[in-house]
């Protein structure tokens, strides 16, 4: 069975940098989990590693495609399939590293996303039109009254999820959560990466702070002037608290608080999940100096087994 180590944590944590090292040591290459970094022209806000450490491993499912185009969960799952499978045919390792996790949970898992049996595009009209007045509470709401196990599980903060989860649960009275076809498809080692929370919200802040330096406003900018061409990437950490600055509403210091601010609960909620709905093997990197080695060695025995 194909062999595939992922990566997962909250923001911030030191993903991308493990990432770098294990893909080196383990004759390896990147596939990125996250929903934002498939974007090109966005790097400051999403993180992404630099010019240089994207040269220096090969990396996939960065920078694919242009922000006015819809990315699902379910085209990051049948394309992150593709790779790993010719990965696995050329002998490399696929390193899954992001923090994204229903994508995580739909390969891992093999979620059934698709089909006719699940969809009902006049009901998701309906819901999108409640999107669309502002009424992403309204879907909340409904969502968590029909299907409280999704509720718990996925972003609700992102309303295509939201509006995706009820049409599933309404057409086929079925959890989104618990579409699972059975198959075991590949053998998944999940590393996860904490650290205290003090130390990993400190580590936040000096992000946030590092991003504004680096162009991060410039960047949130050009969301801004095309956030009804952007509808998912407008609606991105970093990006859309920074909108009261150039309305003129707010300074940019307040701005700069609140993306602090959110990804600090958006870690959290990451941690939450990962802990909660994943079977993975966590390792606190304030805790342990020497967990990288600890890391490497599991991994070996993994590929052994």
């Amino acid at each position: 069975m194909i062999k595939v180590v992922a990566i997962v944590g909250p923001t911030a944590v030191g993903k991308s940098a493990l990432g770098l090292k294990l893909a080196q040591k383990f004759n390896g290459e990147i596939i990125s989990g996250d929903s934002m970094q498939i974007y090109r022209k966005l790097d400051i806000g999403t993180a992404k590693d630099t010019p240089e450490e994207l040269q220096a491993v090969p990396h996939h499912l960065v920078n694919i495609c242009d922000a006015d185009e819809r990315y699902t969960v379910k085209d990051f799952q049948q394309k992150a399939r593709q790779i790993i499978t010719s990965l696995a045919n050329d002998k490399k390792l696929p390193l899954v590293v992001g923090g994204t996790g229903f994508y995580l949970s739909s390969l891992v898992n093999n979620l059934n996303l698709g089909g006719k049996s699940d969809s009902d595009p006049k009901l998701r009209q309906r819901l999108m039109k409640i999107e669309q007045a502002g009424g992403i509470d309204q879907l909340q709401e409904m969502l968590q009254k029909i299907d409280p196990k999704a509720f718990e599980k996925i972003d609700i903060d992102n309303s295509r999820r939201l509006i995706r989860a009820i049409e599933v649960m309404k057409t086929t009275g079925q959890s989104i959560t618990e579409q699972n076809n059975g198959n075991k498809w590949a053998d998944f080692y999940l590393i996860g990466l904490t650290d205290d929370r003090q130390r990993l919200y400190d580590r936040i802040n000096r992000r946030v702070d590092k991003m504004a330096e680096n162009g991060l406003i410039d960047e949130a900018k050009h969301v801004y002037d095309h956030r009804d061409e952007f509808p998912q990437a407008s609606k991105g950490i970093g990006y859309k608290e920074l909108y009261p600055y150039f309305d003129g509403t707010e300074d940019l210091e307040k701005c700069l608080s609140e993306i602090k601010k959110n990804s600090r609960h958006f870690a959290k909620r990451q941690f939450t999940y990962f802990r909660n709905q994943m079977d993975v093997d966590w390792y606190n990197t304030s805790d342990d100096i020497n967990y990288q080695a600890v890391i490497e060695n599991n991994i070996a025995k993994f590929m052994e087994e």
